[in-house]
């Protein structure tokens, strides 16, 4: 697959995040061309130091996919946009539904439209998210389950699948839309937990902080390494077949919150966890058990994660070991 990438022009929009990053990483390795935009918006996790080795090999622009000028003329020319960019935190969508509706349905419009009328040939692909489904009925969750959203989070996003689905209908454009579980890895900010808890959690042990697990910490949850994330974007950005399709993307495991919290504490050699009631502003939206059924995934992409769990934790301990300093600024 990765040999197909090589000269292939691509635009990331929200590039310096943890999930853009590691793919921009795999593309210049692969002699892609690759763009970045990104307008650094707080506290969404974009870190300069995640493109350090290759800064010199990306083009990098700041600025908001609000801009349509600017947009229109980033995404002429180019092979793939891969539209990452979107407010993140899903309880923050229910203080403030408006602003998360600009930056997950209407923004992603802009740069939809922008497409359609610049470079219609294009492939676009659209990170959604597992909470798109609301409460699960039954695990492992394929796509063919029902979406109920219980936050404006996953409503937006939600809306911003159909609008793809749409104008792969109507206009045949070259969409794909991924709802993603829950990533980890290299690169995400851990100085909140409002996205990749993992990563926070991590960071709270090695400070040796104690960690907190709401209920008994049994509910379960699917946990999917950012280096196996990024291969499944690029699997289908060089997939014809993947043209109008949706997918469920994850590790296809389930893994309890409490073993997730033990792992890391284990991994670390530091820190502790203590149980405490589910506060009431999570246990409103609370999904219940989720796991990833990813045969779609495997069939049409020709796409397998490879990392288990312990090995993406201890890969991601390594790395904050060494650099939590440029996530803490």
């Amino acid at each position: 697959m990765v040999h197909k990438l090589k000269k292939k022009k691509f635009l990331i929009n929200g590039g310096l995040g943890m999930i853009g990053s590691a793919i921009a990483k795999i593309l210049v390795k692969a002699k892609a061309k690759v763009t970045i935009v990104d307008s650094m918006e707080e506290p969404f996790g974009a870190n300069l130091f995640n493109i350090e080795e290759i800064k010199d090999k990306v083009s990098l622009y700041f600025y908001d996919i609000k801009d349509t000028n600017k947009m229109k003329k980033e995404v002429e020319g180019k092979d793939v946009i891969l539209n990452l960019a979107g407010q993140i935190a899903h309880n923050d969508s229910i203080i403030d539904p408006l602003y998360d509706a600009k930056m997950n349905y209407l923004y992603q419009l802009n740069v939809m439209e922008c497409v359609r009328q610049a470079n219609p040939s294009a492939k676009i692909i659209f990170s959604g998210s597992r909470l798109q489904f609301g409460k699960i009925n039954s695990i492992p969750v394929d796509e063919n389950h029902i979406s109920k959203p219980e936050t404006p989070y996953a409503l937006h996003k939600q809306a911003t699948e159909n609008m793809y689905q749409f104008y792969n209908r109507h206009y045949n454009l070259d969409t794909v839309v991924f709802r993603i579980a829950n990533p980890f890895g290299p690169g995400g900010q851990i100085k909140h937990p409002k996205y990749t808890i993992i990563n926070y959690f991590i960071g709270q042990a090695l400070k040796g902080k104690t960690i907190s697990v709401f209920g008994d910490g049994s509910q379960l949850r699917d946990y999917i390494f950012v280096e196996d994330l990024a291969y499944a974007f690029l699997a289908a950005s060089v997939t014809e077949k993947s043209k109008g399709q949706v997918f469920n993307i994850g590790s296809g495991t389930g893994t309890s919150f409490l073993n997730m919290v033990e792992k890391i504490i284990k991994v670390v050699g530091n820190g502790s966890f203590k149980n405490i009631p589910w506060p009431k502003d999570y246990i409103n939206v609370e999904t219940g058990d989720y796991i990833t059924n990813i045969n779609k995934a495997k069939n049409i992409l020709n796409w397998i994660p490879h990392t288990d769990f312990e090995t993406g934790v201890s890969k991601t301990v390594e790395f904050y070991s060494k650099h939590s300093s440029k996530y803490l600024q």
